[in-house]
């Protein structure tokens, strides 16, 4: 017997997340010079983050040698002025993968499940798992969320469902009516997590109010993220916003200092920018056409992506993926999500797309 074999059976069946590689691996892999290299594989924001934000996180590093404040009190003021909401409904977490874990332990355990739909984010299975609880994977349809299907699949021992809008890997798109007519047909008593990490990127056509939502659905809980669009995914920053029973509860069992002084600081700032969030956006939907523009060219497949990525059909795509690679560009394999075929590209700067284009050119042969 070894100390290994006293884990619970769910936690040593759990496959850990496989993040996108960093540059650096591959650079150590390949004998490449990093500044060679072009990763598109992890729907970061190619313009970094905004001056304002950089000179609040400087600002704040001198003040590291204390713990941050806990409560998170001025990025929470931040967030209610910028959104009409209490700070009693916001839970701050280490990026919103941390939202997700925390909502998992909050309300998920052994004999309880949790629904989630078939090529959707990794994190909800091994949130659900790592708590001993029951997952529920329906399947998709084209590629997305099928809500009706879902709706069916809850159980009665289900307590969240999570649903990612516009979803990651596949960048498909919920029509805010279809997730409010959802939110009237599930059952009161279950959680429903709307992951919104890409909301920001959105058409104005596509936009809605998921966050006024919560006053009359209390088992809503809406999360987002300073990770893409804000240029903050080194920081790790998160939020939530729920019912104020919701949010005490996932509170609870948030660990004390659980986002640093320099990271809430930087979020407290970029949330305030609004014309580097524009910007952002622009350049996304000029990069966007920039690479669907290119697939239809080379005769590939590919899925209308309301994020900042696009994942496209390449047939051997393990072999096209280490072609790149030894190109010097990363982008990110899916066989994972169930889509061996598949690579997801994030879109970058103008000079990045062209070379990921000329690269899989090259790699097509």
């Amino acid at each position: 017997m070894s100390v290994a074999s006293h884990s619970p059976e769910y936690i040593r069946a759990i496959m850990p997340y496989q993040p996108g590689m960093p540059i650096s691996e591959l650079a150590r892999e390949m004998g490449l010079a990093e500044a060679s290299i072009v990763k598109l594989a992890s729907n970061e924001n190619p313009l970094g983050m905004s001056l304002r934000a950089r000179d609040a996180a400087r600002a704040a590093l001198s003040e590291v040698a204390r713990y941050p404040d806990g409560s998170a009190f001025a990025l929470k003021a931040a967030l209610c002025r910028k959104f009409g909401v209490k700070p009693e409904q916001l839970v701050v977490g280490n990026g919103s993968n941390d939202i997700l874990e925390i909502a998992s332990q909050a309300f998920l355990g052994p004999g309880a499940s949790a629904v989630y739909a078939q090529h959707a984010f990794a994190v909800y299975p091994l949130a659900t798992h790592a708590r001993g609880a029951r997952g529920i994977e329906v399947p998709a349809k084209h590629f997305g969320h099928d809500l009706e299907a879902m709706a069916a699949a809850i159980s009665v021992d289900t307590r969240i469902v999570f649903i990612a809008n516009p979803n990651n890997p596949t960048g498909t798109f919920l029509p805010g009516e279809a997730i409010e007519a959802f939110l009237r047909a599930v059952s009161p008593d279950v959680l429903v997590v709307l992951d919104e990490a890409y909301t920001e990127y959105l058409a104005p056509a596509q936009r809605y109010d998921a966050i006024a939502w919560v006053e009359r659905f209390p088992n809503l809980l809406v999360s987002r993220t300073f990770s893409k669009a804000y240029g903050l995914a080194g920081l790790r920053v998160g939020y939530a916003i729920a019912h104020p029973e919701v949010a005490d509860l996932m509170n609870r069992v948030r660990q004390p200092f659980n986002v640093s002084s320099v990271a809430l600081a930087a979020a407290e700032a970029a949330l305030g920018d609004d014309e580097f969030l524009a910007q952002s956006a622009e350049l996304n939907r000029r990069g966007m056409e920039q690479l669907t523009t290119a697939f239809a060219a080379l005769g590939l497949e590919w899925i209308e992506s309301a994020g900042n990525f696009v994942t496209f059909k390449i047939g051997d795509a393990a072999a096209i993926n280490r072609a790149l690679l030894r190109q010097g560009v990363i982008v990110r394999p899916i066989a994972g999500y169930g889509m061996p075929h598949w690579l997801r590209v994030s879109i970058g700067l103008p000079e990045d797309n062209a070379r990921f284009i000329a690269a899989l050119r090259q790699a097509q042969g």
